[in-house]
């Protein structure tokens, strides 16, 4: 099991130059294809007069253009970053970036992304919403820690529940896994009992079919997203392997829920499944 091709999304705004030395070292690690990605649109310009049509489209045009312009930037640094390392190709498109990057994702292995403004949008027409990418991409989502260049796998952590995505998680983990100095699984809960002894038993024994050692960790308290991040912290986690949006992500928006609080914690790298 390993990643053949990687998707690796990059904003239009800002330097390219971190994430991109990111998913160079990610697909020199697997021998995998570097597929670099970005899109960015702009909003159409609101008018209420008949004769403002042909000015507002005007002013759309020129705002587009000038995303074209930005992204064969992009493509040129990529380029230059890229070039005498792995294979890769580029792709880019002047599109809304949630539904294209969607789409996109049937390209790869993983997504790579980027998320400075942690579980927030932002300006929806000129960056990937993670929350969004991660529902729709139907793969295995990085989002790599603010400013990061580069993946340290000293310590892996499975933030485990007994859901469909974070058995799915675990499995679309398991190479990076494979090659991490330490995995743990821990699971936090408010009442801890055998049931949840044995699920993540359970994990640890799927990972050691694979070859990885994994200890665990049963964590007692009623503040699930804070008690993980508490713990991810204090043993230093270089990536958090998780499911992502158990409940709808309507309820987490509202009530708050671990993934919401997994995507605010920007000093993380996250791998996310659906």
């Amino acid at each position: 099991m390993s990643y053949k091709s990687i998707l690796l999304n990059l904003g239009i705004d800002g330097s390219v130059e971190p994430l991109t030395r990111f998913g160079i070292e990610l697909a020199e690690r697997f021998d995998a294809k570097l597929i670099g990605f970005c899109a960015a649109d702009a909003p159409m310009p609101v008018t209420m007069a008949p004769e403002g049509a042909a000015i507002a489209a005007e002013i759309w045009e020129q705002s587009r253009n000038e995303i074209r312009q930005r992204l064969n930037d992009r493509h040129s640094k990529f380029d230059e970053l890229v070039v005498g390392t792995v294979k890769a190709e580029w792709r880019e498109t002047v599109e809304n970036p949630d539904h294209v990057l969607a789409r996109a994702s049937l390209l790869a292995d993983l997504v790579v992304t980027g998320a400075s403004l942690g579980a927030s949008t932002g300006d929806g027409y000129r960056m990937a919403d993670p929350g969004s990418l991660v529902l729709r991409a139907g793969r295995p989502v990085l989002v790599a820690a603010r400013g990061a260049a580069s993946l340290p796998l000293g310590q892996v952590v499975v933030a485990w529940k007994d859901t469909r995505e974070a058995r799915r998680a675990v499995a679309d983990a398991v190479p990076l896994m494979a090659i991490a100095n330490e995995v743990t699984v821990v699971a936090v809960d408010t009442n801890p009992d055998d049931w949840i002894g044995d699920g993540i038993k359970d994990v640890s024994s799927f990972l050691a079919g694979h070859g990885i050692k994994a200890r665990t960790e049963i964590l007692k308290s009623e503040e699930e997203g804070n008690r993980l991040i508490d713990f991810l912290a204090s043993v230093k986690a270089d990536l958090v392997v998780s499911g992502a949006y158990g409940h709808s992500r309507l309820r987490e928006w509202v009530f708050g829920g671990v993934t919401r609080s997994l995507l605010d914690e920007v000093w993380l790298n996250r791998l996310m499944s659906n």
